[in-house]
């Protein structure tokens, strides 16, 4: 039951950052889900180790966008030389 939490939140995480990001006509829900769950990893890495084994609440949830969306400047920095 966890993988398919992980997947859903994921996919809804990354979907929200790249709306933000402004990628999201690029991305699909494949991308989508994988951008979420490593969004999440990196916002967990820079924000406090215990989001990846904790419960789902509105501030892991903010941390995992945050990280998502630091995740998406970072691809399009490399890709394109700018952040949009």
């Amino acid at each position: 039951m966890g993988l398919i939490v992980w997947l859903v939140i994921g996919g809804v995480v990354g979907w929200l950052a790249s709306i933000v990001m402004r990628t999201d006509a690029q991305q699909g829900i494949f991308l989508n889900i994988i951008v979420g769950i490593v969004g999440a990893f990196i916002g967990g890495l820079l924000f406090g180790g215990s989001i990846n084994n904790g419960a789902i609440t509105p501030m892991t949830f903010l941390v995992s966008l945050v990280g998502a969306i630091i995740l998406l400047a970072i691809v399009n920095l490399v890709r394109r030389g700018a952040v949009r």
